[in-house]
């Protein structure tokens, strides 16, 4: 797995603006599992882009800790990933940190695709 694309979040930028990539309201299922854990969880995308996502939750878990992501586009996109935000009883703001090269593609693709209808 490759990780070439710069962080989704810039630490030293202010609160309004910290994404180094646009995001995209999209409601995209996705299977999560914890590090340390064998019992994935199931849940949706409220928000996505090339470096992250929001995935809204009762049970959100701590900042800083480690996923592996099954992100279900048209093919099931494969994502390590490490949670930034915790907002409790909301859920959580997600980085990725690693995919296939491959896999960026397919979600770059799917994001060009739902920006420009959200604009038509």
């Amino acid at each position: 797995m490759t990780s070439d694309e710069p962080d989704s979040f810039s630490p030293d930028a202010g609160r309004q603006n910290r994404r180094a990539h646009t995001r995209v309201k999209a409601n995209v299922q996705v299977e999560i599992e914890a590090e340390g854990s064998n019992i994935p969880l199931r849940g949706a995308t409220t928000d996505l882009s090339l470096g992250g996502c929001y995935v809204e939750t009762m049970y959100p878990f701590p900042v800083g800790t480690n996923l592996d992501l099954r992100l279900q586009l048209e093919d099931t996109l494969l994502i390590e990933a490490t949670v930034v935000t915790s907002d409790p009883q909301v859920g959580n703001g997600i980085k990725f940190t690693k995919m296939l090269s491959e896999d960026r593609e397919a979600l770059k693709t799917y994001l060009e695709a739902a920006a420009r209808a959200q604009h038509a």
